[in-house]
C-alpha cells in the first residue's frame, strides 16, 4: 500500500507541461512561516483594490534610514508614512490630494531621488499628470502639483512607475494613450538640476493597432531590463506574446539580449521575442521580472497551456544563450479572462526577486490563489534548472484581491522583503465592493 501511495505522489509531483516547459515539482510545506512579522499601520480604502494592486513602484520604498509607505483612506485621501526600517511606529500624514479610489488602475507611485526628495504621482487612467514632490528631504509633506517641463506633454497618464537608477536618478514610466492604442513614454530626472527630460515620447509604439503592457527592474550593473506583451483592443483576452529589450545607459538606447541595437521606437515587427504566446490564454498583463546579478532577466507571469483552461504561473528566463520557459505551479481552478477594466480573478499577479550566492539563483515568487485560503504565498526554488519549487503561505490572514508589491530598495541592498499587504475587494470589470475600510499591514520576511 505505501508503494501505491508512493507512486501516485510522483505522479503528482512530475506532470508533464506543455509549451516546451522544465517538469515542476511544486510542492507544498504545509505551513505558515514563522519567520514573519506583520506590522500595522492605519485603516485604508478597501473597497477596490486601488492600494494593492502590482503596478504600484512603489507603495512602500527605503532611502537611507527611513522606510515610506503611501495609501488611500476611506475618503479617497492619499495618505504618506514614514518610520524606521523594521520599526512599529509610524508617523502619517495625509495630504490634500485625492485620487479615483473606485478605480483600480488609479493608484499611487512613489520614489526618492539620491537627495531624499520624495515623487509620488497618483490617480491616473487616462488623465492629464497628477505629480508633486515633497518640500523637504525625507519629508511627507508634498508641495504643489507640478507640470514640470516635459512631464506636462499633454499626455493621457496611466500606470506612472518610478525607477531609482544607482547614482540617484529617477526614471519615470506611463502609458499615454489607451488600451489598445497607447505607447511608451519614458522620462529622466536629473538629481544636480533638479529637472526632467523626456528621452522618449514612443520607446514602444504599437503603431495604433496594439499596445504595449510592461513590467521592468534594474540589475546591479544598473541595466535596465524591459519586458512587455502586446494587446490588441481594450479586452484582455486579446493580450498576447512577450517581449524584451534591455538598456545599459540609463534608457537612452536600448538593445537586444544578443547586443543588437535596436531603432526606435520598438514595434511588434522589430521586437526581440522571450516567448510567442497565442491570444486568448488567459495571459495577465503588467506581472513583474528581477535580474540575477548576471544580468539575466527572469520574467514572470500566468496562462493557461495549450489544451488547458487551468492558467499556471510560468517563469520566462534567459540563460545567457536562449530563452526558456517552466511552468512553475500546479494549479487546479481553471477560469478565463475576457473583457476590459479591473479584474478580481481566483490569481493574483505574481511577484518575482532572484537573489544570487555562489553562482546559483535562488528564485522567489509572491503570489494569492483562491485555492490556497486567499493568503499570502510565496514559492521558492533553488534549481530552477530542475522544477524543484517549495511552495508556503506567510501568514494565515486572507487578503481578498491583493497584489504583491514590495520595497524595491530594500530588497536591493539588504535582501529584506517588506510587502504592502491589505485586505481589499474587487469586482470585474471596474465594479467595486461594499467593505469597509481595513488595516495596512507591511509585511516583513527576511528569506
Amino acid at each position: 500500500m505505501k508503494s501505491e501511495y508512493r507512486s501516485i505522489l510522483l505522479l503528482l509531483l512530475f506532470i508533464p507541461i506543455s509549451w516546451g516547459c522544465s517538469r515542476t515539482s511544486f510542492m507544498d510545506t504545509g505551513r505558515v512561516d514563522s519567520e514573519v512579522r506583520l506590522v500595522p499601520v492605519a485603516e485604508g480604502y478597501a473597497g477596490t483594490s486601488v492600494n494593492a494592486v502590482i503596478f504600484r513602484r512603489n507603495s512602500i520604498v527605503t532611502h537611507g534610514n527611513t522606510q515610506f509607505i503611501s495609501f488611500y483612506d476611506a475618503d479617497g485621501h492619499m495618505v504618506l508614512g514614514r518610520r524606521k526600517p523594521g520599526g512599529n511606529d509610524w508617523e502619517l500624514h495625509t495630504t490634500p490630494y485625492q485620487g479615483n479610489i473606485l478605480d483600480a488602475h488609479n493608484s499611487i507611485s512613489m520614489a526618492v531621488d539620491g537627495n531624499g526628495y520624495l515623487h509620488v504621482a497618483w490617480d491616473h487612467h487616462g488623465h492629464p499628470l497628477r505629480y508633486a514632490r515633497s518640500l523637504e528631504p525625507g519629508g511627507l509633506e508634498l508641495g504643489d502639483m507640478e507640470q514640470p517641463g516635459s512631464l506636462s506633454a499633454g499626455h493621457r497618464v496611466t500606470y506612472p512607475e518610478f525607477y531609482h537608477m544607482p547614482d540617484g536618478d529617477l526614471l519615470f514610466m506611463y502609458r499615454h494613450g489607451s488600451s489598445g492604442d497607447g505607447f511608451q513614454v519614458l522620462h529622466h530626472y536629473d538629481l544636480e538640476t533638479g529637472t526632467w527630460k523626456m528621452l522618449h515620447e514612443q520607446l514602444i509604439d504599437g503603431q495604433g493597432e496594439v499596445n504595449p503592457y510592461w513590467q521592468t527592474t534594474i540589475d546591479d550593473a544598473g541595466t535596465l531590463h524591459l519586458s512587455w506583451n502586446w494587446r490588441r483592443h481594450g479586452g484582455v483576452e486579446t493580450n498576447h506574446d512577450l517581449a524584451y529589450a534591455r538598456s545599459r545607459d540609463g534608457g537612452i538606447t536600448w538593445e537586444r539580449t544578443n547586443g543588437e541595437p535596436y531603432d526606435l521606437p520598438i514595434t511588434p515587427g522589430t521586437a526581440e521575442y522571450a516567448l510567442r504566446i497565442p491570444e486568448n490564454s488567459t495571459m495577465m498583463n503588467q506581472t513583474a521580472m528581477d535580474a540575477n546579478s548576471r544580468g539575466r532577466p527572469y520574467i514572470v507571469n500566468y496562462w493557461a497551456p495549450e489544451g488547458s483552461d487551468v492558467p499556471q504561473y510560468h517563469i520566462v528566463y534567459h540563460d545567457g544563450e536562449v530563452w526558456r520557459d517552466s511552468q512553475i505551479s500546479q494549479l487546479t481552478q481553471p477560469f478565463k479572462l475576457r473583457g476590459g477594466g479591473t479584474m478580481a480573478p481566483p490569481l493574483s499577479r505574481p511577484q518575482i526577486v532572484v537573489d544570487t550566492s555562489d553562482g546559483h539563483d535562488r528564485v522567489i515568487v509572491i503570489f494569492r490563489a483562491e485555492e490556497r485560503g486567499g493568503r499570502v504565498s510565496v514559492t521558492t526554488s533553488n534549481a530552477l534548472e530542475k522544477g524543484e519549487w517549495q511552495t508556503r503561505d506567510l501568514h494565515e490572514m486572507p487578503v481578498g484581491s491583493w497584489e504583491p508589491s514590495y520595497d524595491t530598495e530594500l530588497w536591493r541592498h539588504e535582501k529584506k522583503l517588506h510587502l504592502f499587504v491589505q485586505r481589499v475587494g474587487q469586482r470585474d470589470h471596474e465594479q467595486s465592493v461594499d467593505m469597509d475600510p481595513t488595516m495596512v499591514y507591511v509585511l516583513e520576511w527576511h528569506p
